[in-house]
């Protein structure tokens, strides 16, 4: 099992910036992958930017050269670094860790970008 904390959501103006965290503990060792999901109202959930083990990186398209994601393993935590935030990235964000068996998702951060 693999429990998932986020952090770091919060109340943003349009171009400001956020950074998630995602605190990992449990059986980690056979992880291959860490994403970031989101959620806006209405819709359904998305991939928003994914690491896999060996360091390759995927994004949305709406969040490719604004949002970076990053992991650190000695700390078993990955990020999400959002700049240039727009009102339609409000949603739900939620950390997602997978094996080869499971996947595993955190409770998930409110984000809101509004004026």
């Amino acid at each position: 099992q693999v429990q998932l904390v986020e952090s770091g959501g919060g109340v943003v103006r349009p171009g400001g910036s956020l950074r998630l965290s995602c605190a990992a503990s449990g059986s980690i060792f056979s992880i291959y992958a860490r994403g970031w999901y989101r959620q806006a109202p209405g819709k359904q959930r998305e991939l928003v930017a994914a690491i896999i083990s060996g360091g390759s990186t995927n994004y949305v398209d709406s969040v490719k050269g604004r949002f970076t994601i990053s992991r650190d393993n000695a700390k078993n935590k990955v990020y999400l670094q959002m700049n240039s935030l727009k009102p339609e990235d409000t949603a739900v964000y939620y950390c997602r860790y997978s094996d080869y068996e499971a996947a595993y998702w955190g409770q998930g951060t409110q984000v809101t970008v509004s004026s």
